[in-house]
């Protein structure tokens, strides 16, 4: 730190450009600002309204089982308030919430000004609560789902469940997932590419690194429930038979698909929580974190061998044994990184000097009893022959709730006390420890005895149950501590009502180590440090004044408009200044048009959902237009401080729309794999070695060839065009004309393969398989279109040219991968069949 960039105060002139550049609109236009340090907020308070909505519906839950025969509910309605209090809580509060102290906290804590796609993340947030609040007022129309947040086929099929209940799962809460996944796109680019100068990543906050793997996983599982949430619509809504056995389907499908998603989302949960926790706990113990590397290698190990469980909820379903015995063994090899962050946060507490007992203390050692008790009876289901007994009970619950109430809600609150003062004002120390022990009492009178209950018998998704059973007492019990854990939910909102305002830091409230404790306004901090530590603020003290006096790195604006540092991927050296967008309507208009594409879905309103497509496509489309690949070009280069001048506008690889169309494309392409392991699945479940079945045809291989002929020379040709345009600093006028018609050429040869070989989607599992993976693949050839058509208009516009060439980069991207995920589907649809 002796060689800060400037060792001098900047001019009062410096501050007035850069407070401009980052105000917030005034009046009703604030709904247009884009910043993380509002739009983190909003986003923690709508997670929290969800989390009090769900509460409620599980006390009603409780008040109904409180004695044997209650009719408070019934069965109908005790169905539609069960899922929808587990969907609230998994889809609506778990991920959001993680996602929001993420979008809310990491700027600040990474010592950036803000995330490097700030319209992304306010999208996001405005889906989330627009289709979140419908999702939950059909409730009140008798319109929720009712078949168990896990959506389990056959019974919510057409044939059982003929109403809008199911789809109102099925495509209402698509928007959360579109939601998810463009947040951890956000969280992706900005961790990795929006760091303070010299931050590695072995110098990083052990948050980043767990949020790093949050979203990497959010990647790679969300697109399981997509997948399968599209193919049991396709089969309620066109009869394509993926789950009906008579026509080759399989409800195992959906469960494979399902658990793939649903085990991993456990972790997806945990780790942000357990990131969390290990920011605090070295605040509150005085020390530097005990095995900082070996927490981040037990992150991304916890992450790798979730995926190795989804198994774990299938035992009963009649899986072979040597695949029993493998998952078993994954079971038990999770708790091992998820013990080794328990023992480093143990092993910190004790090398503290003396630990501080405030409120965010007392939620953590809250988290170790009962996420620990969790985790024994996690090893316990693991065992195959005692979860034969216990599948299905109310052991299952209770162990359910004990992990992610442990796991996930009581570090989520330690996070809420602790940080309250870098965002806004604190919380109250005497009603946080109030509602600590009443939620500590209540969630372990609630579910503790739910043990009890399920080892006696009680099956889980019942709305009643005789007396003489033995289980009055433990329902009793728990429905006393739900009512308990209501009074300190109401409690802890009562405090927030009082307490709390989010005006910007108040200082370095519990004296921690880290940089989300600088002075942080609407542009984040005053200039952005220089780090040579994990704990910046131990170390100089004097970092915070350094750092109002704008003695660090971009204390401006080049510009004039809101801008970030980004710096190299590993080693945090800054590569060029971002020229971010600032308030705009578009992201709002797009978020209305998607969920209310979604949700108008779920009654069939084919006009007005195509009229919300419409509008959605058209705001993107300005989104694009107005809010990327902004910045001066050619010698546009700016100082940044210290001597370093770093250029205003960059493409490819070093650009940060680079990393997130790469991170899109990892989407884009998991949701592919399911659908290439659910045609695989239903090849082996057909079990009679023939595939396609007998009767049915196999697609054209001449029209097969033909197609993948032409996906080539569309690739080719885009690549080309990025050639010339390189050359002759213009693109060609024929070169996307050209690619857009050979890849749509591609596509149509490549369906009429399929057609004209007699198949249908509702004959068998096989056709309506065949038929979901290019339909997919028409989504995806449809966007790389609309691409062409966008990068083309900016060609015509003057706004594209050898330098200026971020938009056709990215097209190329999405075009290239369109034609790979083309060429693999017709090798797996034409050479797999014919190789068997």
């Amino acid at each position: 730190m002796s060689d800060l960039p400037n060792p001098l105060p900047r001019p009062p002139e410096e501050l007035g450009r850069l407070e401009k550049a980052w105000a917030f609109p005034r009046g009703i236009a604030v709904i247009t600002e884009i910043n993380n340090n509002l739009i983190g907020p909003l986003f923690l308070a709508t997670a929290l309204m969800f989390l009090l909505l769900a509460g409620l519906l599980g006390v009603l839950i409780r008040l109904q089982l409180a004695v044997p025969g209650l009719t408070i509910l019934d069965a109908d309605t005790y169905n539609q308030v069960f899922t929808t209090h587990g969907t609230i809580m998994m889809f609506l509060f778990a991920v959001p919430v993680v996602e929001a102290v993420g979008i809310a906290l990491l700027p600040a804590m990474l010592g950036a000004r803000e995330m490097p796609t700030p319209r992304l993340g306010a999208y996001a947030y405005w889906i989330y609560l627009i289709g979140g609040t419908a999702f939950f007022l059909s409730l009140f129309f008798g319109a929720a789902p009712d078949g168990g947040w896990f959506m389990y086929p056959p019974l919510t099929g057409k044939a059982h469940s003929p109403g809008v209940n199911t789809d109102m799962y099925l495509l209402g809460i698509g928007f959360i997932e579109i939601s998810a996944i463009a947040g951890a796109i956000e969280l992706i680019t900005g961790i990795l590419r929006c760091r303070a100068p010299g931050m590695t990543l072995g110098r990083m906050p052990i948050f980043a690194w767990a949020m790093l793997v949050f979203a990497g996983m959010v990647v790679f599982a969300f697109p399981a429930v997509i997948v399968a949430s599209t193919l049991l619509e396709l089969e309620r809504a066109f009869d394509w038979p993926f789950f009906i056995p008579e026509r080759g389907g399989d409800p195992m499908l959906w469960q494979h698909l399902f658990w793939f998603f649903g085990h991993p989302e456990v972790y997806i949960i945990f780790l942000p929580a357990a990131g969390m926790v290990s920011m605090i706990v070295p605040t509150m113990a005085r020390a530097p974190l005990l095995g900082h590397s070996l927490v981040v290698l037990a992150l991304v190990g916890t992450a790798f061998l979730s995926f190795g469980l989804w198994v774990h909820h299938m035992y009963t379903t009649g899986i072979p044994g040597l695949s029993l015995a493998f998952f078993a063994s994954a079971g038990f090899a999770v708790s091992v990184p998820s013990g080794l962050q328990v023992f480093a946060w143990i092993g910190t507490f004790a090398s503290g000097k003396k630990v501080r007992i405030a409120t965010p203390t007392l939620f953590i050692l809250g988290f170790l009893f009962i996420f620990s008790l969790g985790g024994l009876t996690g090893v316990m289901v693991s065992v195959t022959p005692f979860d034969w007994q216990a599948h299905d009970t109310y052991f299952i619950v209770a162990h359910l709730h004990y992990v992610l109430i442990g796991g996930m809600v009581f570090p989520v609150l330690a996070a809420l006390y602790y940080w309250a003062p870098c965002i806004g004002t604190p919380l109250s120390e005497r009603l946080g420890k109030w509602v600590f022990w009443l939620l500590f009492l209540g969630v372990n009178l609630t579910f503790f005895p739910m043990h009890m209950s399920g080892l006696l018998g009680m099956p889980r998704r019942i709305y009643t149950y005789p007396a003489g059973m033995g289980l009055e007492i433990w329902n009793m019990l728990s429905t006393i501590g739900a009512l308990v854990a209501l009074v300190g939910g109401v409690l802890l909102f009562v405090d927030i009502i009082r307490n709390f305002r989010p005006q910007g830091g108040g200082g370095n409230h519990w004296d921690a180590g880290t940089l989300e404790w600088l002075p942080n306004l609407n542009y984040g901090p005053r200039s952005i440090p220089a780090v040579d530590s994990r704990y910046p603020l131990w170390r100089h003290p004097e970092l915070s004044a350094q750092v109002e006096a704008g003695a660090h790195y971009l204390p401006g604006t080049i510009t004039g408009l809101r801008e970030g540092l980004v710096v190299s991927p590993a080693e945090g050296i800054p590569q060029y200044v971002a020229v971010l967008p600032g308030p705009s309507w578009a992201h709002l208009v797009a978020a209305v048009g998607t969920a209310g594409f979604f949700l108008v879905l779920t009654v069939e309103w084919l006009v007005p959902a195509a009229a919300f497509a419409l509008l959605a496509i058209a705001a993107f489309l300005y989104w694009l237009w107005t809010g990327t690949d902004l910045g001066p070009i050619g010698e546009g280069r700016g100082p940044i401080g210290g001597g370093i001048v770093l250029p205003t506008y960059v493409t490819g690889p070093m650009s940060t729309s680079w990393w997130a169309m790469n991170a899109l494309m990892l989407v884009m392409g998991s949701c592919y794999a399911c659908l290439i392991g659910s045609y695989l699945f239903l090849w082996l479940v057909n079990g009679d070695g023939m595939w396609p079945p007998a009767g049915l045809g196999l697609p054209v291989l001449e029209r097969g060839a033909a197609a993948l002929f032409l996906y080539v020379l569309a690739g080719a040709t885009i690549l080309l065009a990025g050639t010339l345009l390189r050359r002759r600093d213009a693109l060609p006028i024929w070169a996307l004309p050209l690619a857009l018609a050979l890849l749509g050429a591609g596509y149509a040869v490549d369906l009429s393969a399929i057609r004209d070989a007699g198949l249908r989607p509702s004959q068998h599992a096989y056709s309506g398989i065949s038929y979901a993976l290019l339909a997919w693949q028409g989504f995806n050839t449809a966007v790389a279109i609309l691409m062409a058509l966008y990068t083309q208009a900016r060609s015509w516009a003057g706004m594209l040219n050898g330098t200026r060439r971020l938009t056709f980069d990215n097209t190329m991207l999405f075009w290239l991968y369109t034609v790979g995920q083309g060429v693999t589907g017709i090798v797996l649809l034409h050479g797999f069949p014919r190789l068997l």
